[in-house]
């Protein structure tokens, strides 16, 4: 329990006191981000920070379903030069695939979707056409060393959809499609 104000001493330095002491104890040094710089300094003044912020600790986004979409498959041909095998490639462009079909088939707020699902052939000569460039560029000997083992496997690939949504999220999610409807 903190102590009483003494009667002649303003409420600023007896504050300021007690932070100083509570600093030379090391009160503070246990806090999560301390010695660290703030996150967000430098950045502008922005007033829904709170539910940026909340947004991205649920894996959530503000973009509408057909921009986030675009986005992703944007993302996923970035990611499929870099896949260990073809059975991942194929495991990728399928998942993305399923998804691009089921945003396709809904009406949400915001631009149509008009993605279509991905090629498996072309995103296959893509990715073969980038590992041969890949061992060309490393040198001779390179080549098809590396693939045993990694087969089509869920590493990593956690669906968002299956998460179970905090009563909160829920509610920002709702506010958020109210806004989104009114502009």
């Amino acid at each position: 329990m903190t102590e009483r104000k003494p009667a002649g001493m303003s409420w600023e330095s007896f504050t300021d006191r007690q932070i100083r002491e509570a600093a030379e104890r090391g009160d503070f040094a246990t806090l999560p981000g301390f010695g660290k710089p703030l996150p967000d300094a430098g950045q502008p003044y922005n007033e829904m920070w709170w539910v940026q912020r909340k947004l991205q600790s649920e894996g959530l986004s503000l973009l509408p379903p057909s921009l986030a979409l675009r986005k992703e498959v944007e993302d996923v041909r970035e990611r499929i030069p870099s896949a260990p095998s073809e059975a991942a490639v194929r495991r990728v462009v399928a998942e993305l695939n399923e998804k691009i079909v089921s945003v396709n088939a809904r009406t949400f707020v915001g631009p149509p979707s008009n993605v279509v699902p991905l090629r498996v052939e072309r995103e296959l000569e893509r990715w073969s056409e980038a590992r041969a460039a890949a061992a060309t560029a490393a040198g001779p000997g390179t080549a098809g060393e590396g693939t045993a083992g990694q087969g089509g496997g869920a590493q990593g690939t956690a669906d968002r959809s299956k998460v179970p949504r905090s009563r909160l999220t829920r509610w920002l999610s709702l506010v958020l499609r109210q806004k989104f409807e009114r502009t």
